[in-house]
């Protein structure tokens, strides 16, 4: 396969080392899981647990609502002991229910996984794809690179290839790769199991160049594995080590030399990007039964004293994995949850993690120093240089700057990736990522405004219209009675009744109404 070169981008040092040196371990239970209703990319979830109900590893105790939701699963069997509010980490500011399990006591400070509420167990390669995908969307699945799109949403059919990501870009993360050195056969089976869900003629599983003691486990894996005859073959790919390349579009860039389509997606040109996690995840809940309850996280970085790669259950605290690290150095200054890139920095270690959660990053002083005033720009075009979206930074940040909405979104604001090239490439210290973040948002709040105004004008039509429909209505009855009384017949038949009653009175043998008075007695009585 031919490689391309996606626009843009830098190289930065990769710190993966520090991590790395240890074999990949389980973190121990903690007292408390807390399991925020919203770890992926979508609405939140709806409980089906109530505060003081039992519940055991692997329930099921949430159920998709909404768009994209998704299943959320018991890690561990306790108690909910709570479900009350929490800010979220990411989105940052995000405030959502949460369900607190109060661990067994007998399980705390464990690391046994074997006593977990599994599904029946189904064939990869003879159950009906749909039945996979149910499975999948069952389990609780999600993008594990970061994004926490539905896995089982993404699972739509017209996808020639599968690309499956191991080009694990941002500084010092390094989970996927410990998962591929540990784990290929995992993530290949797995990768072949998704291509069954979309037919998919063609797997390509890209790793960086600097990967090699994982490149070298998933060749032996590919060796000794027993592949269906029906399966496409899979294709590993070794690309440079640059980043963003990470990035669903720069990768299929790379790969493929095809650039995405301004506000498409992979399918818009037949392909369909898998982070290598989520491949295994998906082989997992087939397989074996396992709902999505644990994932690798990375605890590293100069802060950490013991950085490494553990296996987490969801809805353990920063401050759990950091003490299962060593603890903290004295340099520590900064935490982060994701990479010094595109992560989001804590106020404290008692935030969750959850799906989405694959690092937690302790910097130094002298990383987080600040790069000085901001200054006006220059026009230097270093921005627009480094933008592996070809976007032109600096002219976005006029448009924002101006409130220039219209033309910000027209130049393409939204299709930012916010992976902080240039921020890094700026000379006069613009934080352009933040004025970003601030217009992206300000550009669907404008949306969800407008949806909102539109929904409401076309109530006020709908009841205008049925307004009018209901004075015509009674127009027509008005008229329909006017010619009612109006008509020779009707007419003809009102004097008819008339003489009728005149007839009546006139009858000397008829006998007296009873509200008629007796005319004969009262005047014997007046006499």
């Amino acid at each position: 396969m031919h490689i391309h070169r996606f626009h843009g981008g830098l190289n930065l040092p990769g710190h993966k080392e520090h991590a790395t040196r240890q074999p990949l371990r389980d973190c121990p239970l903690p007292a408390h899981l807390r399991l925020p209703l919203l770890q992926h990319s979508g609405d939140p979830s709806r409980p089906q647990v109530a505060v003081g109900d039992r519940v055991v590893a692997g329930q099921c105790i949430a159920e998709p609502d909404g768009l994209r939701g998704i299943a959320l699963h018991a890690p561990a069997a306790g108690i909910v002991s709570a479900i009350a509010p929490i800010t979220l980490a990411y989105p940052p500011g995000v405030e959502v229910d949460c369900i607190e399990i109060t661990v067994d006591a007998e399980a705390r400070g464990s690391t046994d996984r074997a006593a977990i509420q599994r599904m029946p167990t189904m064939d990869p390669w003879t159950t009906e794809p749909q039945a996979l995908i149910d499975r999948i969307r069952a389990a609780g699945v999600v993008g594990l690179g970061g994004a926490g799109f539905p896995t089982a949403d993404k699972l739509t059919g017209g996808h020639g290839l599968l690309v499956l990501n191991g080009a694990e870009c941002e500084p010092y993360i390094s989970c996927d790769e410990m998962l591929l050195r540990e784990r290929p056969d995992e993530v290949l089976l797995g990768a072949a199991l998704l291509a069954r869900t979309i037919a998919a003629d063609r797997i390509v599983l890209a790793v960086e160049d600097r990967m090699t003691t994982a490149r070298a486990a998933l060749e032996a894996a590919l060796t000794e594995l027993t592949w269906p005859e029906a399966a496409p073959p899979i294709e590993l790919i070794t690309v440079p080590t640059r980043y963003p390349e990470g990035g669903e579009r720069q990768l299929i860039r790379v790969l493929t030399g095809l650039e995405v389509p301004r506000g498409g997606l992979p399918a818009d040109i037949g392909v369909l990007v898998h982070n290598v996690a989520t491949a295994a995840a998906a082989w997992r809940a087939v397989v074996d039964g396992l709902p999505l309850i644990e994932r690798i996280v990375t605890v590293t970085g100069p802060g950490i004293m013991a950085p490494c790669n553990l296996r987490v259950a969801l809805g353990t605290s920063v401050a759990a994995v950091v003490a299962e690290a060593g603890g903290y150095h004295p340099q520590a200054a900064r935490l982060v949850i994701g990479g010094p890139m595109m992560g989001v920095a804590l106020a404290d270690d008692d935030y969750p993690l959850g799906k989405t959660g694959n690092c937690v990053l302790a910097l130094s002083a002298e990383q987080i120093a600040s790069p000085g005033p901001e200054l006006p720009c220059i026009r230097c075009a270093a921005c627009a240089d480094v933008c592996p979206a070809r976007l032109l930074p600096q002219q976005l940040l006029w448009h924002i700057q101006s409130e220039n909405w219209g033309r910000a979104e027209s130049d393409g604001l939204i299709d930012c990736i916010e992976c902080g090239c240039c921020d890094l490439a700026c000379p006069s210290h613009i934080p352009l990522v933040q004025y970003f973040r601030y217009g992206k948002t300000e550009l669907r709040h404008r949306q969800h405004e407008a949806e909102r105004a539109a929904a409401a004008k076309l109530r006020h039509d709908a009841r205008q219209a049925r307004l009018a429909r209901e004075a015509e209505a009674r127009a027509l009855r008005q008229a329909q009675r006017k010619t009612d009384t109006t008509s020779a017949s009707a007419v003809a038949e009102a004097i008819a009744r008339a003489k009728a009653r005149r007839e009546q009175r006139n009858d000397p043998g008829r006998a007296p109404e009873h509200n008629e008075p007796d005319r004969a007695a009262h005047n014997d009585t007046s006499t």
